[in-house]
């Protein structure tokens, strides 16, 4: 009997967090509300260019390697769980 292991996103490197990420339609909302676009939705290459942009980065590769790239990765995940209600907002 072989049991599927599911990997943590968490347990992940940022750069696979990142591609997992912007193939969420929940994300793919976010960049574009983010974007002056409420109320449309990014398709995964448009979320990953925000995500780059964002990140100051060329490639979700960097994110791997570079620091600054991994505090603004790490802040904007921040943003989109408040924004999407899986984690409490501050006040």
């Amino acid at each position: 009997m072989t049991a599927a292991i599911r990997q943590r996103l968490t347990d992940m490197q940022p750069a696979q967090q990142a591609g997992i990420l912007c193939n969420d339609p929940q994300f793919q909302r976010f960049a574009a509300t983010r974007s002056g676009l409420p109320g449309h939705q990014f398709n995964a290459s448009a979320a990953a260019e925000y995500l780059r942009g964002v990140c100051q980065i060329d490639s979700r590769t960097a994110l791997n390697t570079s620091a600054p790239a991994q505090s603004q990765f790490a802040a904007l995940r921040t943003e989109f769980d408040a924004w999407s209600g899986r984690i409490a907002q501050q006040r």
